[in-house]
């Protein structure tokens, strides 16, 4: 990702800027973190997953801050850092955090401790170039079997522009130093600079380990300078394919040096100057082949999307088409900002509401696939077919039953299959989770009737007052503190 402050403010701050160290000065700024994490608990919403110890490793960047992984200190309530050679634990927090990514910044939370570690442990400087295939790199950190730093060393054996979590994709590089559980977070040295960030390594397999170059840790800082981790820039709404079939080729009329990827329709309905069937020839200036790659400047062969964000400007990126034989130069819209109606619940925890003995929840990524995927619910519940979909309207979210019924005898004969995504209550479709505690809240009517778009799952129908008291009842029995998460009790309670 990307450097948040330019070294001259470092300059300026008094904190020294390692540039062609030794190991000995570099491990001075290699830090060993714990974490204790707790995770959501899809089907028990008000709570989290029970507690489990985490530890990985950091190294202290600019501004007085310590870089890491996400996933040593996502979903934490409790971080520490312990300085090298030392037996402190100094309680930290995260600043900024990228699990698509999987980075995170973290701080000292004492302002008394975080003075005196950072004067003592020098900032570590990131590279402003891709270490070069063949290279040789020294991976340094606290994997687990041992109190010490360690230091693995291994040869940069690919790069490539690939997926991470959650649909991002960046660049990704290989090295074949044996990296274990621990070594996550900790730096790849080159020349005395940071260039890059362990973050996997391949169970199954020996000296294999995946770096995240110095690049995308620059992107991601300058990122979160704002506060917010919002993402690189991206084409959505486009789906391609590649141009390798000698009958596609035929159909589209291409000669042998007309090379690219096909456009063949879009996601959703969306603007667009690109038709069915165009040829996508050229990103800027660099040529696409028939498998979708460019050969870059450097030699690098990588993915044609990785040129977004180097080309994007103002929204939109130049590339170059084929239609019907002719060339012609069109810009294409690029964004960061979607609104998307299945999204990513991230470092937050699942919001719920209880009416009586169910649980509602909204829809998020999580739930399809922890969920979804696992009781196999695809049986007429719309979640599946527009996952990838934007809002049409300001709130619209999916509302789900999160689990089986909490006891209560109000719910004889019925049953819960899976996690059913609810269509409507007494005839209304429910739009969100809010317009569902408004609806509840204003019933005037005798019964409620729930609906639902899964097949297999049967309506469920209640005698209102009798549904609405038995709540009480329910959180009693179940020792839950709380019926909603906030944003829905201040509406219930309106």
């Amino acid at each position: 990702m990307r450097l948040m402050l330019m070294i001259g403010l470092m300059m300026l701050s008094g904190l020294p800027v390692l540039g062609s160290q030794d190991t000995s000065a570099v491990r001075e700024s290699v830090v060993k973190i714990f974490s204790t994490y707790r995770g959501p608990d899809f089907a028990r919403p008000w709570t989290k997953q029970s507690p489990q110890e985490l530890s990985g490793t950091g190294f202290v960047i600019e501004g007085d801050r310590i870089l890491t992984n996400a996933h040593v200190v996502e979903q934490a309530t409790r971080i520490y850092v312990q300085p090298p050679n030392s037996a402190d634990k100094l309680r930290a927090e995260v600043i900024g955090i990228s699990q698509q990514m999987d980075l995170a910044v973290i701080e000292i939370k004492k302002d008394s401790e975080r003075e005196e570690f950072h004067s003592a442990h020098p900032v570590l400087e990131l590279s402003d170039t891709l270490p070069a295939i063949g290279s040789t790199v020294q991976a340094i950190g606290y994997p687990m079997g041992g109190e010490q730093v360690s230091i693995t060393e291994g040869v940069v054996s690919r790069i490539e522009y690939t997926d991470y979590n959650m649909e991002a994709q960046g660049l990704r590089v290989q090295v074949d130093a044996a990296l274990n559980h621990g070594n996550s977070g900790g730096p790849v040295i080159l020349d005395g600079k940071v260039c890059g960030v362990v973050f996997s390594g391949v169970e199954y397999a020996e000296n294999i380990g995946y770096v995240i170059p110095a690049e995308e840790v620059h992107i991601f800082l300058k990122d979160i300078e704002d506060g917010s981790y919002d993402g690189p820039e991206r084409l959505y709404d486009a789906r391609f394919q590649t141009c390798e079939n000698d009958a596609l080729r035929s159909f589209l009329g291409l000669s042998r040096d007309q090379t690219g990827i096909v456009y063949t329709r879009p996601k959703s309905e969306s603007e667009t100057p690109m038709e069915e069937w165009d040829l996508l020839d050229k990103i800027g200036e660099y040529d696409i082949d028939n498998a979708g790659m460019v050969t870059s400047h450097d030699g690098l062969r990588l993915h044609w999307r990785y040129f977004i964000r180097e080309l994007a400007n103002d929204g939109t990126i130049p590339v170059t088409i084929i239609r019907d034989g002719e060339s012609m130069e069109i810009d294409l819209h690029v964004t960061n900002e979607r609104d998307e109606l299945v999204p990513y619940i991230g470092n937050d925890y699942p919001e719920y509401f209880i009416c009586g003995p169910m649980i509602f929840t909204p829809v998020r990524r999580e739930h399809f696939f922890n969920l979804y995927l696992g009781y196999g619910i695809v049986d007429g519940s719309p979640v599946g077919l527009h996952i990838n979909d934007e809002r049409e309207f300001e709130g619209q979210e999916y509302v789900v039953l999160a689990a089986t019924f909490l006891p209560h005898a109000i719910t004889k004969g019925y049953e819960v299959y899976g996690n059913p995504t609810l269509k409507s209550v007494n005839g209304e479709e429910i739009k969100s989770l809010e317009h569902l505690v408004e609806l509840l809240r204003d019933n005037d009517e005798d019964t409620l009737i729930f609906k639902f778009f899964d097949r297999s799952q049967e309506n469920l129908i209640f005698d209102a007052e009798e549904l609405i008291e038995s709540t009480e009842e329910v959180l009693e029995d179940n020792s839950i503190r709380r019926q909603g998460s906030d944003r829905f009790m201040d509406i219930w309670e309106d």
